[in-house]
């Protein structure tokens, strides 16, 4: 058996500037950290050499690749060249559609569990490149780049989106104890209304190409920038403001990344101590995150007690594999 571990992400600046329609005609960046909530590919051979086993939220079982109805786990087994004897299983910390990366996730750490069957090594910029080839060359997916990259580096760090096409990932090498100030001043609530992305995606990455929405995604990418400054300069309450006016200008961008209820909680939030905040992912629901000082956190939990905190901490590791068994030739 060989099992790989790849973390979710919590995304702060940025996001949107990460699909080809704005980064082909303006750089785009992202401020993004990996998270300590995993997606785990275990992966084992098959009994029958020439079948296919793979379990999710059903089983199937196919004597054909073709057949395989699970797009992603299919179009990852046809670029690692296994066509049959092996059986595939996921577990993942958190469920689909909160916000979180999650397919993406699944998609790198599925790559990486596969390659390592082959005794293949890949860094994690392959990793991340075939990952985003997958679903958005491969499978047509309207989503970025960002989640992929940071599922397979992990930690804090700045992932521009450069005109050619290419990808740089920027570690933030901030002191100790801003990070774990930070770490300690993000509180995040789970608001329920799990959603399938790519509806909200599709009208993002079509209205990216008008005047106005391309104009506001280049002001969220102006802002990555200064939140970098704001932790390098140890100015967490400038993070705060900074996150609520990446928040403000998101919700231009498409008509169903917001609602009536988002909108009360993110309001409650900023009148009972949180600086800003946003709801992760493409919108509509999932999870909430807000800066929000730790003396101030109790206030703001109780003033949001129908929905529940969700604990968490940043990881450093990236996409790695956890456990090999020598089984495979």
């Amino acid at each position: 058996m060989i099992i790989s571990r790849t973390p979710f992400r919590i995304s702060f600046v940025g996001g949107g500037s990460d699909m080809e329609t704005f980064y082909s005609k303006h750089q785009g960046a992202v401020l993004s950290t990996s998270v300590n909530k995993y997606m785990y590919i275990s992966s084992h051979r098959y009994f029958y050499p020439d079948q296919i086993q793979v379990k999710y939220s059903r089983t199937e079982t196919v004597n054909n690749l073709d057949n395989l109805k699970h797009p992603l786990l299919r179009e990852a087994l046809r670029k690692a060249g296994i066509t049959g004897g092996i059986e595939i299983s996921s577990i993942a910390d958190i469920p689909a559609g909160t916000g979180m990366g999650s397919s993406s996730s699944f998609t790198v750490g599925l790559l990486h569990n596969l390659y390592a069957i082959k005794r293949k090594y890949v860094s994690h910029d392959v990793l991340a490149k075939e990952a985003s080839e997958i679903e958005i060359d491969i499978l047509g997916e309207p989503i970025g780049k960002q989640d992929q990259y940071a599922a397979a580096f992990g930690g804090l760090n700045i992932i521009w989106f450069n005109t050619d096409g290419s990808v740089k990932v920027e570690p933030l090498y901030i002191k100790s104890n801003v990070y774990q100030k930070l770490e300690k001043n993000l509180i995040m609530f789970y608001i329920g209304n799990q959603r399938k992305a790519s509806d909200i995606l599709t009208e993002q990455k079509k209205n990216a190409s008008t005047e106005d929405k391309f104009n506001i995604l280049k002001q969220m990418v102006a802002l990555v920038p200064d939140l970098r400054t704001s932790l390098y300069n140890e100015n967490l309450s400038d993070f705060g403001k900074i996150l609520h006016e990446n928040w403000i200008l998101k919700q231009k961008l498409a008509s169903k990344i917001s609602n009536p209820e988002i909108d009360e909680i993110y309001a409650s939030g900023l009148k009972n101590g949180a600086l800003g905040g946003k709801l992760l992912g493409a919108g509509g629901g999932g999870f909430m995150l807000f800066y929000c000082e730790e003396n101030k956190q109790e206030k703001l939990i109780h003033a949001l007690k129908t929905y529940d905190t969700f604990d968490f901490k940043f990881e450093r590791d990236g996409s790695k594999i956890i456990y090999f068994a020598d089984e495979y030739i």
